[in-house]
């Protein structure tokens, strides 16, 4: 089955088999750019619970100042706590920054419906961790600073990139010991037992239960630590998810 959604046949919808779960693959159709035509006909993807049609002004507030090449379902939300005054601010500080890149899927925020965590698959993203950002990390580990991840996505695309090499991060800074996977894709769930390689701390929002992104949370700062600091958002009006606030983890 075709439908036309863009007018004219400037951007057509081919629906096809049918994936389990009440998915079926989904193919566009235009004579022209995809993304030009998603441009001019699409809106912008507002979590379900943002109970409002999307407005001119979320092409910009649902972006991270971080953005730059297109790809994700979703914004990472935690880099929305950051705008360019608060990164000028941390630079005088003499905080340094790396950029990575992880394209968060629809699969992040499926619920957790198997019978058990171990039995729950995450569907696969790409990511992609420069050879800058790779030195910048080692520097930092050698030089026994912290590396503070923000978002599970950056969690998840750095600790990708540990996973698939037996070098300490400390070593990276040496070509030689370098990880030589840097990019591809990942459906790498992080869950309790897990020793993270990378990381030192986490800044990250508040999650929805039985979701992976509250495993990975839990599985780095402890199951009944997380249910602590949630039970006390919740009772000081904290608010949640995409646009809500957020809480560092050390």
């Amino acid at each position: 089955m075709t439908v036309d959604i863009g007018g004219k046949g400037e951007l057509r919808v081919a629906v096809g088999e049918r994936l389990g779960e009440g998915k079926r693959i989904v193919e566009l159709l235009c004579p022209g750019s995809v993304a030009a035509a998603l441009a001019k006909h699409g809106h912008t993807p507002l979590p379900p619970y943002i109970d409002r049609a999307d407005e001119k002004a979320d092409t910009r507030d649902y972006q991270t100042v971080f953005a730059r090449i297109p790809g994700a379902v979703a914004s990472p939300t935690a880099g929305l706590h950051f705008d360019r005054v608060m990164l000028d601010r941390l630079a005088r500080a003499g905080i340094k920054r790396a950029e990575i890149t992880l394209h968060v899927g629809e699969g992040s925020f499926r619920p957790i419906r198997a019978a058990t965590v171990e039995a729950h698959k995450l569907e696969h993203e790409c990511f992609t961790v420069s050879r800058t950002a790779i030195r910048r990390l080692a520097s930092a580990h050698r030089a026994g600073k912290r590396i503070i991840a923000v978002g599970t996505t950056v969690a998840r695309a750095l600790e990708t990139v540990a996973a698939a090499h037996e070098a300490p991060v400390a070593d990276w800074v040496d070509p030689a010991h370098a990880p030589r996977r840097t990019r591809g894709e990942t459906d790498v769930f992080i869950a309790e037992p897990y020793r993270f390689r990378v990381i030192d701390a986490l800044l990250t929002n508040f999650h929805l239960p039985r979701s992976s992104l509250l495993v990975l949370v839990s599985a780095f700062a402890g199951r009944e630590r997380v249910l602590a600091a949630y039970a006390e958002a919740v009772k000081k009006n904290y608010r949640f998810y995409s646009y809500g606030d957020c809480m560092l983890m050390l």
